[in-house]
C-alpha cells in the first residue's frame, strides 16, 4: 500500500458501506415506510444495492423495487419520505455497526496528523448524529454533505470542497468509498481512489483502482507526510 499512499497529505471516506454498515437501519426503516404505505417488504439485501444516492433516491427506489413502478405522485412520495424519516431519525445506530478496522485505521491515521473528512450523500442532518453516534466523528476534521442535489456524488462538488478547505490540491488527497459514484467522484475532482470490496455497490468494477479489504491497510505505511 506504500504506493497509494505515496504524496497523499489527506484521506477522505465516503460514509455508507465504507466506514458504516447503515443498511440494517435503513432496510427497518423502508420496510416500515412500506408497511405504512401497505405496499410489500423488501429483503434488505435488496434495499443494500439502493443505497449511496441520497434518502430521496432511496425511498424512490424503494417504492418502485416493491410496486413494480415508478411513481410519480408528489404528495405520495413526500408522505412515503415522512413515513420514512419517522423511524430512521430514531433508529439510526441501532442495528448499524462500524466496519471492522474502521475505528482502528481512523484513530491511527488522526494520531499520525494526517487529516481525515468524511465526504457523502448522506444529508448532513442524518450523517452527522450518525457519526457521532458511532464514535466516528472525533477523528474526522469536519464531514461535507449536499445542500442541494446537484452537489452529490458523483459530482466533485464536495470533494473540491473538502480540498480547499483543507489546503491541499486534489490529488493530495486519497478518496475511499464503495461504489462506482465515489470513484467517478474522485476521478473527476482529480483525486486519487481507494475502492472497499464490502460495500453496497454490487456492480463495482474496481479493476482500474486500487481495492482495500479493510481500512486498515491504509496505516501500513508511513502516513508521516501530512500538512505541517
Amino acid at each position: 500500500m506504500p504506493e497509494l499512499m505515496a504524496g497523499i497529505r489527506v484521506l477522505g471516506f465516503d460514509l455508507d458501506g465504507t466506514l458504516i454498515d447503515t443498511a440494517p437501519d435503513l432496510a427497518d426503516a423502508i420496510n416500515a415506510m412500506l408497511e405504512a404505505l401497505g405496499q410489500r417488504p423488501l429483503a434488505e439485501a435488496s434495499i443494500r444495492t439502493l443505497i449511496g444516492n441520497g434518502v430521496e433516491q432511496l425511498v424512490l427506489g424503494s417504492l418502485t423495487a416493491s410496486l413494480g413502478y415508478e411513481p410519480t405522485n408528489r404528495a405520495y412520495l413526500a408522505k412515503a419520505l415522512a413515513l420514512f424519516r419517522r423511524t430512521y431519525d430514531r433508529h439510526f445506530f441501532h442495528r448499524s455497526r462500524v466496519y471492522p478496522g474502521a475505528m482502528i485505521a481512523l484513530r491511527s491515521l488522526a494520531q499520525a496528523t494526517m487529516p481525515l473528512c468524511c465526504v457523502t450523500n448522506k444529508e448532513s442532518a442524518l450523517a452527522l448524529p450518525l457519526l457521532e453516534a458511532a464514535g466516528l466523528a472525533q477523528y474526522l476534521a469536519f464531514t461535507l454533505c449536499p445542500e442541494q442535489p446537484a452537489q452529490r456524488k458523483p459530482s466533485p462538488a464536495l470533494l473540491l470542497a473538502a480540498c480547499a478547505r483543507l489546503r491541499v490540491k486534489p490529488h493530495e488527497m486519497l478518496y475511499v468509498g464503495d461504489s462506482v459514484t465515489d470513484i467517478r467522484a474522485a476521478e473527476a475532482a482529480g483525486c486519487r481512489v481507494a475502492a472497499v470490496n464490502y460495500g453496497y455497490d454490487t456492480h463495482l468494477d474496481a479493476k482500474a483502482v486500487a481495492v482495500v479489504a479493510s481500512l486498515t491497510e491504509l496505516i501500513k505505511t508511513d502516513t508521516s507526510s501530512g500538512p505541517r
